[in-house]
């Protein structure tokens, strides 16, 4: 009888133990960390199963958590977060192609502009530019500044010579100012707002993108 008793007892507190652990392991006794305020023992429990991308089906939502101070202790306050472009580029371009006669379509993404170059057969030019342009808009931060142009035939290989070219080549501002004047004599849409015109740049504070690339040359 004692020993059934005992027996008894002690399958009891490993039931329990067991039952403490899956809790822990569940994030159910989970603290935050010190060093991370957001972070959890095993947040997958919380949010997509598949969140850490290891199966990375299309399917899936996105989800990311962070905050301004930290990430994974890390104090992140000072760096500023990047993008990356050749992604960026490659999205906008498929979505343009959705676009009703659009047919192909060229991007390039820079720190602060995105330039899109697109065939089309639409009668209403303004209104296809406008369709490219905020499909555009939509996918990068909001400080950027897009051109379009439907001069396909002539302006899609400048565009795509620019992809073997880094960021900090010398010269490479002021080409990519001359390639934007010609863009702009195509239809760039309507306003984006009333503060701000077809491109994207502020009307009242209309940095003449142009002239400060032409003064920051000078002064090499």
């Amino acid at each position: 009888m004692k020993k059934t008793i005992i027996t008894i007892g002690l399958s009891s507190i490993i039931a329990l133990t067991g039952c403490a652990d899956k809790e822990e392991d569940q994030g159910l006794g989970a603290k935050n960390n010190a060093g991370n305020p957001t972070n959890v023992n095993n947040p997958t429990q919380y949010y997509d199963e598949d969140y850490r991308n290891n199966d990375n089906k299309s399917d899936d939502f996105g989800f990311t958590r962070t905050n301004s101070a930290t990430i994974d202790g890390r104090n992140i306050s000072n760096k500023a977060a990047s993008i990356d472009r050749e992604q960026l580029s490659d999205v906008i371009s498929k979505l343009s192609v959705q676009i009703p006669n659009v047919n192909d379509a060229a991007t390039l993404v820079t720190d602060e502009e995105v330039l899109v170059v697109y065939d089309t057969n639409a009668k209403d030019r303004t209104e296809t530019a406008d369709q490219v342009k905020r499909t555009a808009m939509s996918v990068v931060p909001r400080y950027y500044h897009v051109y379009v142009s439907d001069d396909y035939q002539n302006l899609a290989q400048d565009v795509e010579n620019f992809a073997t070219v880094k960021s900090g080549s010398r010269g490479i501002d002021y080409t990519i100012e001359q390639t934007i004047k010609r863009m702009l004599k195509s239809p760039q849409g309507y306003k984006m707002s009333g503060e701000e015109n077809e491109n994207g740049e502020m009307v009242n504070d209309k940095r003449d993108h142009h002239d400060n690339i032409h003064q920051k040359m000078d002064n090499r």
